[in-house]
C-alpha cells in the first residue's frame, strides 16, 4: 500500500476512534456511528452536475433521508463496493426506498466532470446526485463540515487519491443521524435506514 493510502488509514482509524468517544453506536437502534452533537451540514451546498449545476443544499427532503459519501470515479474499490451495498441496502426498504437519496461530493473534480460524474453515480441510484466543486477552498469547507478527509497527490506514477470512506446519513434539518465506516454490511445498513425512516427523521 502507498504512502498516501497509509496516511489516510491511520487518519480514518483516529476519526472513527475519536467518534466513538463522543458517542459511539446505540446497541438497541442504530448500528451505525452516532455523533454527541449531530454535526449541521445544512449551510452547505455544491454544484449538483445532474441537475445543471444548480446549487444542491446538503439536507433531506421533508420526510427522507439524504445519504452522502466523498469519493471518485477513479476509485478501482472502496467506492463501487461501498456504494453497491448502500444500493442493496435501499433497494430491501421496497415501498420507502423512494424516501432514501444519495449524493455523491467528488473528491477528484479534476478528473470528475459533470457528465462523468453523474454517470457514475446513477448507475447505482437513477436519481442520485453528483455534487462537485472546483473551488478547492469550498470543497475543502463542505469536506470539514462533515469530518471528511482527503488527498489527491500528482505523482510521477500518476494521480493518487485517498479518502475518508464514510456513508452519512442526513435529515431534513441538514444534521448527521448516523454515519457508517467502510465495511458495513448491507444488512446493518438496511436495519438503520429502516428504523430512521420508521421512527421519524
Amino acid at each position: 500500500m502507498r504512502r498516501l493510502a497509509l496516511r489516510l488509514v491511520a487518519g480514518l482509524f483516529a476519526v472513527a476512534l475519536a467518534l466513538g468517544a463522543c458517542g459511539g453506536s446505540s446497541l438497541d437502534s442504530l448500528t451505525g456511528i452516532l455523533r454527541d452533537p449531530a454535526p449541521d451540514v445544512g449551510g452547505v451546498a455544491l454544484a449538483d452536475a445532474s441537475n445543471a449545476d444548480a446549487p444542491f443544499t446538503l439536507k433531506a427532503a421533508p420526510d427522507e433521508l439524504l445519504v452522502v459519501y466523498f469519493g471518485y470515479t477513479a476509485c478501482p474499490d472502496v467506492c463501487p463496493t461501498t456504494l453497491a451495498d448502500l444500493r442493496s441496502a435501499v433497494r430491501r426498504l421496497e415501498d420507502d426506498a423512494s424516501r432514501v437519496d444519495v449524493a455523491i461530493i467528488t473528491v477528484d473534480p479534476d478528473r470528475d466532470d459533470g457528465e462523468r460524474l453523474t454517470s457514475y453515480i446513477q448507475s447505482f441510484f437513477p436519481g442520485g446526485h453528483a455534487l462537485r466543486s472546483d473551488d478547492a477552498d469550498e470543497l475543502q469547507a463542505a469536506a470539514d463540515a462533515f469530518g471528511a478527509a482527503y488527498e489527491v497527490v500528482q505523482t510521477d506514477e500518476g494521480v493518487e487519491v485517498g479518502h475518508t470512506a464514510y456513508l452519512y446519513g442526513v435529515d431534513e434539518s441538514g444534521l448527521i443521524r448516523v454515519q457508517w465506516s467502510f465495511g458495513v454490511t448491507p444488512d446493518d445498513l438496511e436495519h438503520d435506514l429502516a428504523y430512521l425512516l420508521r421512527e421519524g427523521i
